[in-house]
């Protein structure tokens, strides 16, 4: 490689390598700032009514709203039930779910690399709204709705009344009742017991916090997610941070409004657990708000380390008025579970929502994704093998299915290769004249019947096979704490061990990853249009995906080891395979003779 390529090349890792330590500080910033509660209102212009608003109702400017100001001289009251997949802890603190445990799911950190192991709840199992200052489904509005924020909590047949009546003759009363699938069905019922007519303020309902689920989960998949039954729209913690552009960083958000009057789910969600909330009508609109966490339990806190961050949640509501002894009731039925696609899917189907959306297999992105999960699972089911050899298998499946082009490309390029003198001798004649080099250059890939993309053809059809892996394995649940030879988490680094003096992780997956792709690019010869030093460059591209991919999830790094050591393995067998169309030319470049391959002199 000459020098100018080994430059290019080097400042290109620099900058890969540079940029994803930035990304990685920006994510672990933990701005210590306070959440302004802001919320969009509304005012309803039918005002007497003692149901919903007749007409829709419009969004009025943001306007802030106190936060809850519990009574701390009132001992919490909390309620524990458990329906055998998971376990609910209710607060009288906001009168909501305050904790959601989840039994089948054990909390997994890829720590084998480590001295000692730490974890970070009582019980080491997944959990939702972890250590958040609200619980799910507390009501927030102006100070007289709030109120001490303090409720009776009351067990009931197959759930959990909470309730709370107010100075001014307003009760609140929520009733929580366990369903299937991990749903809760819940209804909260404002009721007017006074003697005149009441102004219900808006509100919001708080939909659940995006906590980490342990001090090594990254923050980039935290967010809120909302869905107008089209579309979902995600909203990253990273926005709230003040994040841009490539590596631009603005001034820290404290707050995102989104929807009007069409919000048929909301969710606060990390890698792989969800809070979804769906009102039976849609809701006026959502919020987000970034907040500060306490700090994980029985883990060494640096000193200068921020404190973990999440992101919180809530449904809005248009104020209205009440009449005497009127009431209103809203039915929000809450999902407080992984987001494992089948049981999604069938939340979907049940209220025609499209829940499933929370998976973050929308758009053109989830046109592999969805099938490549699918096919896991079905493959997982019918042969009982683990994950990461499931992997495997449909890796190699891809590979048989796309042997034909990938044949019939290597033959294609096998021509190009025979034409390279001729080729040469064009660019030679004509180097003065793109134009015209151009023009002959295709008149001789016409008569040779040769197409010069041919080479990149199964690679440009596989990228979508690539890009539904990557958004797959970012949240398929089912790859969280899936073993695989050493690799302890298949969600996450394989780390052996940190380096020494380094403190840095040694992966040993993507550094096979990284020799997989250079073995490969050197098998693939480059085309013979193609100037040197670019050639030289595509071969150590494999170093950028290294730099870039290092620290990504061992299940990414597992299929691409694979893809690329089937495609050395083709390389090697259609080398020699013969290609009875393929010509050579003898005669000069600009009145070519077409000869078959096997009669060229030596």
């Amino acid at each position: 490689m000459d020098k100018t390529g080994i430059i290019v090349v080097s400042l290109c890792v620099l900058l890969l390598g540079w940029w994803f330590v930035e990304q990685n500080k920006i994510a672990q910033q933990q701005a210590h700032f306070n959440a302004t509660n802001i919320v969009a209102t509304a005012q309803n212009k039918a005002v007497g009514t003692n149901v919903e608003a007749a007409a829709p109702a419009q969004l009025a400017p943001a306007v802030t709203l106190p936060a809850i100001e519990f009574n701390t001289n009132l001992a919490e009251q909390t309620l524990v039930l458990t329906n055998g997949r998971a376990r609910y802890t209710f607060t009288s603190r906001g009168g909501g779910l305050k904790l959601v445990e989840l039994l089948d799911y054990p909390q997994t950190i890829s720590e084998r690399w480590k001295k000692t192991k730490t974890k970070t709840t009582d019980d080491s199992v997944a959990s939702l709204n972890t250590r958040a200052p609200l619980p799910m489904l507390a009501v927030v509005g102006d100070a007289r709705l709030a109120g001490d924020g303090i409720f009776t909590l009351t067990p009931i047949a197959g759930g959990v009344r909470a309730e709370k009546t107010l100075a001014d003759g307003l009760r609140l009363v929520k009733n929580f009742q366990f369903s299937s699938n991990f749903l809760v069905n819940t209804t909260v019922r404002f009721e007017n017991t006074s003697s005149s007519s009441l102004m219900l303020p808006a509100q919001e309902f708080v939909v659940g916090t995006a906590t980490p689920m342990d001090a090594d989960d990254s923050s980039l998949t935290e967010g809120m997610m909302w869905s107008d039954g089209r579309s979902a729209k995600d909203q990253p913690i990273s926005w709230f941070s003040g994040s841009g552009f490539a590596c631009m960083k603005g001034a820290p958000r404290y707050v995102s409004t989104s929807g009007s009057n069409d919000v048929v789910w909301a969710a606060a969600h990390n890698q792989f657990f969800t809070v979804l909330a769906m009102p039976e009508k849609p809701a006026l609109a959502v919020v987000a708000r970034p907040v500060t966490l306490p700090p994980f339990p029985n883990v060494e806190q640096n000193l200068n380390a921020a404190l973990p961050r999440g992101v919180e949640t809530a449904l809005v509501f248009p104020a209205q008025s009440l009449a005497a002894n009127a009431s209103v009731e809203r039915k929000i039925a809450l999902f407080a579970g992984p987001k494992e696609y089948r049981t999604l899917a069938d939340i979907g189907e049940q209220f025609k929502n499209r829940a499933d959306d929370v998976m973050g297999f929308g758009g053109w992105l989830g046109f592999c994704a969805k099938p490549l999960l699918i096919a896991m699972n079905w493959v997982h089911d019918i042969t009982r093998l683990g994950y990461g050899w499931v992997i495997v298998l449909i890796t190699l499946f891809i590979k048989v299915i796309f042997w034909p082009l990938t044949a019939k490309s290597t033959r294609s390029m096998k021509r190009m290769q025979a034409l390279a003198p001729e080729l040469k001798a064009l660019q030679e004649k004509y180097k003065d004249d793109v134009q015209k080099l151009t023009k002959k250059q295709w008149e001789l890939y016409k008569i040779h019947k040769v197409n010069p993309m041919s080479g990149c053809l199964p690679m440009l059809i596989q990228m979508p096979v690539f890009i539904g892996f990557f958004t797959m394995i970012r949240s398929a649940i089912e790859l969280r704490g899936a073993h695989f030879l050493w690799v302890a988490d298949l969600s996450k680094p394989d780390t052996l061990f940190m380096i020494p003096g380094l403190d840095y992780p040694f992966n040993l997956l993507p550094l096979l990853m990284g020799v997989s792709m250079l073995w490969q690019s050197h098998l693939t010869p480059p085309s013979p249009g193609m100037d040197a030093s670019q050639a030289k460059m595509m071969k150590y591209m494999p170093l950028i995906f290294l730099v870039f991919l290092y620290n990504y999830s061992a299940g990414l790094a597992l299929y691409w080891t694979v893809n690329n050591l089937l495609t050395v393995l083709q390389t090697k067998l259609t080398k020699n395979l013969k290609d009875p169309a393929a010509v050579v030319v003898t005669g000069p470049a600009t009145n070519p003779v077409l000869t078959p391959i096997s009669k060229r002199k030596k």
